[in-house]
């Protein structure tokens, strides 16, 4: 709670600094809104690519029998449901775009933007080399290498050679968790940055209603997700919704408040043994799993937040575009294991992947610490789902 209201007083200033208008004070929150924009570039690349790898170097193998399989087929079916649903909410709602000032300080910021079409983009995600990824910052092929590499890692027998190089990929990704940590630390002075640049550049108006629309689509998204299509699956094993989620509740009000389901992950899985009833070796073999790969909120997030962000630079979105991007949601949510602010990461580095105006996500950042609350809390709730439900399966009563 400190950090929220640190958070909303950082959003208080900047916005203040911003209306008063005094040169110097812009030039300045200028400068700090970019060094963060670029120090987030920096740690967002090799972050996404490590949680992919480290998560399906870890889970590719684990598992063969029915718990996992059952839990990995939830897992991809709520999840590619939430992004479906942020998909339909984006085009029915259909936020605005933000000032054209806006975007063009944006484009300008980024100077790596690159001119290709359609066909060149897709070819482009294909990598010919490692190297060359890597220079360029193109997170799809980062993630395509990232993706092999994992289930190559979770193919291999056990060895002392295998061992070595995941533990050095997951000692990497330590290394940039505390890296980020310490970022995040310092965050409220970006938020006021950011707020000041915003408050002092644009209409607040025209963003009022751009981003109204856009936070709508997220948090509605998230709602009918949380009270709609996990209750569906529910219902379809045979479960009542009520009595799961009544059940759960203390776990889910936790991950809201902490937003974290790592940090929820004991409370969730005592709650879903002691009032659930769920067998213990299901608990705690299937928990920990959806805790790592189970990301619907994140899955949403991605996936409207892209779409926003490169309608804003002047992507037509067709429906070839939106389902290619359901899809990257759904694979980069799953590769997001662990990552503080994960879900801002990764579409920040997918983002900059496709040299899309990764500056607009300045605008989104000082209200994400509302929709990480709610995200997370509808990620336990739907662990707690995946769980109950793979339970249902396996019990011999049933």
């Amino acid at each position: 709670m400190k950090k929220i209201a640190l958070w909303i007083g950082a959003l208080i200033i900047g916005t203040i600094l911003g209306i008063l208008g005094i040169n110097w004070i812009n030039q300045s929150m200028e400068l700090i809104a970019t060094i963060y924009t670029k120090l987030f570039q920096l740690l967002s690349v090799p972050t996404i690519v490590l949680a992919v790898v480290t998560t399906f170097a870890t889970f590719g193998s684990k598992g063969s029998g029915r718990i996992f399989t059952r839990t990995l087929t939830y897992t991809l079916l709520t999840t590619i449901a939430a992004a479906s649903v942020g998909a339909l909410l984006y085009v029915l709602i259909a936020p605005g775009n933000l000032p054209v000032d806006t975007v063009e300080q944006a484009v300008a910021a980024d100077s790596s933007t690159p001119s290709l079409t359609y066909q060149d983009h897709i070819l482009s995600v294909v990598p010919n080399n490692i190297v060359r990824p890597l220079l360029e910052g193109n997170v799809l092929s980062l993630l395509l290498i990232a993706f092999a590499v994992g289930i190559g890692l979770s193919k291999m027998p056990e060895s002392e050679n295998k061992s070595v190089v995941v533990k050095g990929f997951l000692g990497l990704q330590d290394l940039l968790f505390l890296l980020i940590r310490w970022l995040i630390q310092t965050l409220p002075l970006g938020i006021v940055a950011y707020s000041a640049q915003l408050s002092a550049q644009v209409s607040a108006g025209i963003v009022a209603d751009s981003i109204g629309k856009y936070v709508l689509v997220i948090l509605g998204g998230n709602v009918i997700q949380f009270f709609v299509v996990l209750p569906l699956f529910l219902l379809a094993r045979g479960l009542r919704p009520l009595h799961v989620m009544s059940r759960m509740m203390p776990a889910i009000l936790m991950a809201l408040f902490t937003k974290s389901s790592a940090a929820t992950l004991p409370l969730t899985m005592d709650t879903a043994e002691r009032r659930l009833g769920v067998r213990k070796d299901i608990a705690r073999f299937v928990l920990p799993i959806c805790t790592t790969i189970n990301m619907n909120g994140c899955a949403a997030f991605i996936l409207v937040t892209s779409l926003f962000v490169m309608q804003n630079g002047g992507t037509v979105l067709t429906l070839p575009t939106i389902l290619l991007w359901i899809f990257i949601s759904v694979v980069s949510a799953i590769g997001n294991a662990g990552v503080p602010m994960g879900c801002y990461f990764l579409t920040l580095s997918l983002m900059s992947g496709i040299g899309a105006p990764i500056a607009i996500l300045g605008v989104i950042l000082p209200i994400y610490t509302i929709i990480d609350m709610v995200e997370t809390a509808e990620n336990v709730w739907s662990d707690s789902c995946v769980c109950a439900m793979t339970n249902h399966d396996l019990n011999p009563n049933h």
